[in-house]
């Protein structure tokens, strides 16, 4: 590289920083878009939505839920939630995979000092970082998902629906924020059957001053529980594919290759190959998603807890007893198969897209 180009080099400069978050970003956004009908079916299956658990636990219930959807209220409501995602995914994203850009550059700033340790923890921090800045809009674009039924006015007048509905963004909102003041809890099944926990009602919290006095704090339902699954996603996530990436980009098969596809084409060798990033990528969103996957499932069943009890909290505790009592240790895999064929391209396309994103932008 040039001299000219040395100071956008420096990965402390505000151009490089801010160039790597829009490569993570749009990374993000790709990948979450092109999985978004099955993350859609995916929530409703991990929250238990009682319409849809005759779908869950075979392999065909997925197609078979998104099939039901789509011939109720078509594609919008595959992608029901999906303007909520991509205004969450998009920092989320940008805030990872830049922060990991930082991290990488502290922790490995050579490759002697590139060990599966510092990798696991840059990508933890990584992912927690992200997590702790947007996680409300993560719970908003959960509770879109999940709905599956018209609201009732908070006044009180009855808009009670027989079919589907693409829930409102503004009134999601206005629910959260007034959960346990009075406002009633949002429907749940389209066809009048309500969510219902098997724990007695003597046995869950109410609802902690403090969400009086700080409503906002509503919007971080299920934070604790995301915040110790996604140590094992993220820091899993990157230290597979970094591991995987660095063992194969290093080989004498790969320094064979490249020079033979070069001889072949009469271009320079190749460093990198989008098709070998997307295979290491979608072997790590695997191996991530299984180890994680019980955290998940308890954050999902908090995040909509307050359509369950809204005068109630309902915390970690009370959630996994509840995932036990009602579906035993199978609960907490609930939705795994559709977590993989969603996770895995999604991981896939998303390191993919980074490393594209980055090559162009020059980080």
């Amino acid at each position: 590289m040039s001299a000219s180009h040395a100071p956008e080099r420096n990965k402390q400069s505000w151009g490089y920083i801010v160039r790597s978050g829009l490569a993570g970003g749009v990374a993000g956004c790709v990948a979450k878009t092109a999985v978004a009908p099955l993350d859609r079916v995916k929530i409703l299956f991990q929250a238990s939505n009682p319409e849809f658990q005759k779908y869950s636990g075979s392999w065909t219930g997925m197609f078979r839920a998104a099939t039901d959807i789509y011939g109720e209220t078509g594609v919008r409501g595959l992608l029901q939630g999906h303007s909520a995602t991509l205004l969450r995914v998009f920092p989320y994203a940008a805030i990872k995979f830049m922060a990991y850009d930082q991290l990488h550059h502290y922790l490995m700033p050579s490759k002697a000092k590139e060990t599966p340790w510092r990798r696991f923890v840059a990508g933890s921090a990584a992912g927690a970082l992200s997590v702790l800045f947007t996680y409300p809009l993560e719970l908003i674009r959960v509770r879109l998902a999940y709905e599956t039924k018209a609201p009732p006015d908070p006044k009180g007048s009855a808009t009670a629906s027989k079919t589907l509905f693409r829930a409102s963004l503004r009134r999601t909102i206005q629910t959260i924020y007034h959960e346990g003041d009075g406002w009633p809890a949002l429907a749940s099944g389209h066809r009048g059957t309500p969510v219902i926990t098997t724990l007695p009602e003597n046995t869950l919290r109410k609802q902690s001053p403090i969400f009086t006095t700080f409503p906002i704090l509503k919007f971080y339902r299920g934070f604790s529980v995301t915040l110790i699954g996604i140590i094992p996603y993220a820091g899993t996530s990157f230290l597979v594919y970094g591991s995987l990436r660095s063992m194969v980009y290093t080989s004498k098969w790969w320094k064979k290759e490249s020079l033979l596809g070069s001889s072949t084409s009469g271009l320079p060798p190749r460093r990198t190959s989008a098709m070998i990033d997307l295979w290491i990528g979608a072997l790590s969103g695997m191996i991530s998603q299984t180890v994680s996957y019980p955290f998940e499932v308890v954050r999902r069943r908090m995040q909509v807890g307050g359509l369950i009890r809204p005068g109630a909290w309902m915390g970690w505790r009370e959630t996994v007893l509840d995932v036990w009592r009602t579906r035993g240790f199978r609960g907490f895999y609930a939705g795994l198969t559709i977590g993989y064929v969603k996770v895995v391209p999604m991981t896939a396309i998303s390191f993919m897209v980074w490393e594209w994103g980055k090559a162009v932008l020059d980080v």
